[in-house]
């Protein structure tokens, strides 16, 4: 079976409602050293405690998106306990609006994969983490992102790493929620607010509001 094939006979044996979360992470050249070996470890811890999660590792669904020397797909959507968590390599510049661009058109064609089999999904997130700013153009990809938002059809997580953060460019990305900024290299405790966040949304029903915990352990910054 091809990858298409494989993702509509997964959502056929698990029909349960998703919860389908992109991670647009910044590995670009200045991620290198403790901050990439940081976040890789928070992935790492994301994921075992999603699995650890009896209705989580059935309702996540989770691609992994990075910006680096290219924009590239990492990790694409499938069942929790069959996906790897990828190796992450610093290096190359910031072209988040290609990355952007990438994860939108990934989460689109998922919606259409849990329309076709009749699957409910909640809304989308995008997670979006950079430690500077964009090195091209990041006007068309803000301009979808803004739209969905409004609309009602996506949620964005956008969080600046360090001092250089480019805070303006991921406010662009947020109308209506200002970005975090996180509290030095706490990607596990991010990560851990992340999966406790995604378990609190699979408890509900499709639609509802959902009150997250508070992002106080990670970000100086809380609703």
């Amino acid at each position: 079976m091809d990858d298409l094939e494989i993702q509509l006979d997964e959502l056929t044996r698990n029909p349960s409602p998703r919860v389908p979360v992109s991670l647009c992470l910044d590995t670009s050249a200045s991620m290198d050293g403790t901050p990439i070996l940081e976040l890789q470890d928070g992935l790492k811890r994301f994921f075992v405690e999603l699995l650890e999660n009896k209705g989580a590792r059935y309702n996540a669904d989770i691609s992994v998106v990075t910006f680096g020397e290219t924009a590239q797909q990492l990790l694409d959507f499938r069942p929790i306990e069959k996906q790897r968590v990828p190796e992450l390599i610093a290096s190359g510049r910031t072209p988040m609006g290609r990355a952007v661009e990438l994860a939108l058109d990934t989460l689109e064609l998922r919606k259409r994969v849990y329309q076709t089999t009749g699957v409910d999904y909640y809304q989308p997130w995008l997670v979006l983490m950079t430690d500077g700013q964009p090195t091209d153009d990041i006007a068309t990809a803000v301009t979808r992102v803004q739209r969905l938002v409004n609309d009602r059809k996506l949620t964005v997580y956008p969080i600046g790493i360090g001092p250089q953060a480019d805070l303006a460019a991921l406010a662009a990305f947020s109308p209506g929620r200002a970005p975090f900024r996180l509290q030095g290299l706490a990607f596990r405790e991010f990560f851990s607010w992340l999966s406790q966040s995604i378990v609190r949304v699979s408890a509900t029903s499709v639609g509802d509001d959902v009150q997250m915990p508070p992002v106080k352990s990670w970000s100086d910054s809380w609703d």
